[in-house]
């Protein structure tokens, strides 16, 4: 089964990840189609949140290692030393790329943990903003326990976005970590039953698309920037931000809604 996209008439995208025969693990051909779900989302005008979830039992296993290490030798030994970057649509970056790894992707994105978060699944969520998970789903970085290393970001990201001794208790344990566990150690924003996760999805989702699209992506643009650079560096490139979002279109209907007490009609620019 393929990665869904769809965007409705609210902004917001659902991206799905339906391989629930393989627990949403991911082939060459389903890292491909997750990449390219991101590209369309980051390109569309009309899609200002993202919200991404898997079928069945697992949000996202990772890698397909029965399938996945043979397929990326064999495209890497097909383009080494060549000028080609794809082949039949596969590119080497498609994994990486497909959990956000390195992405420079400012719209918002919300998970939908509806289940086994494991190994690349941590790997995206670290690439997600906002998180809610089903009471039943579980995260872990299990890569170590197979010899094997988290090098789609978990190892950069996890230690800047939950407390230093939670993160390498994921880490270096390589444990599966309950939903409630990671609410406490800050991985999520909140935990809900199962038969609520759409709709509290739906609601982040929501609150987001409220606001004015060009001031939420450059917040995250400015967030995102300023936690790679020294606190010098992190304020000229908000300064920098601020005086664009100032100047925009939305930046005056705000204002004008709010006097004429009725809803913002943004346009993004």
């Amino acid at each position: 089964m393929p990665v869904h996209y769809e965007l409705g008439g609210d902004h917001v995208v659902w991206i799905t990840i339906d391989r629930p025969e393989a627990r949403n693990s991911l082939d060459m051909e389903h890292f491909a189609q997750l990449r390219r779900a991101w590209d369309r989302f980051g390109e569309e005008d009309e899609a200002w949140v993202a919200i991404v979830t898997g079928v069945g039992d697992a949000f996202c296993t990772g890698a397909d290692l029965k399938t996945y290490i043979p397929e990326i030798t064999r495209l890497s030994k097909e383009i080494a030393g060549s000028d080609v970057t794809e082949i039949d649509g596969y590119r080497l970056d498609d994994g990486v790329r497909a959990v956000l790894r390195g992405v420079k992707l400012y719209k918002p994105i919300v998970a939908a943990v509806n289940g086994v978060c494991v190994a690349g699944g941590m790997e995206m969520l670290g690439g997600c903003d906002l998180r809610v998970a089903a009471t039943e789903a579980t995260f872990g970085v299990l890569e170590p326990k197979r010899g094997l290393f988290a090098g789609g970001g978990t190892t950069v990201r996890l230690p800047r976005q939950i407390p230093y001794p939670a993160a390498m208790e994921f880490l270096l344990c390589a444990d599966r970590i309950p939903a409630d566990q990671a609410l406490t150690f800050g991985l999520l924003n909140a935990v809900v039953p199962a038969a609520d996760l759409r709709s509290r999805a739906e609601d982040y989702a929501a609150r987001i698309t409220a606001n004015g699209p060009l001031a939420v992506r450059k917040t995250k643009e400015s967030v995102l920037r300023g936690l790679a650079v020294d606190m010098k560096q992190a304020y000229r490139i908000e300064s920098d931000i601020a005086k664009e979002v100032f100047a925009s279109d939305d930046a005056k209907e705000g204002p004008a809604a709010f006097a004429q007490k009725r809803p913002p009609v943004w346009t993004g620019h």
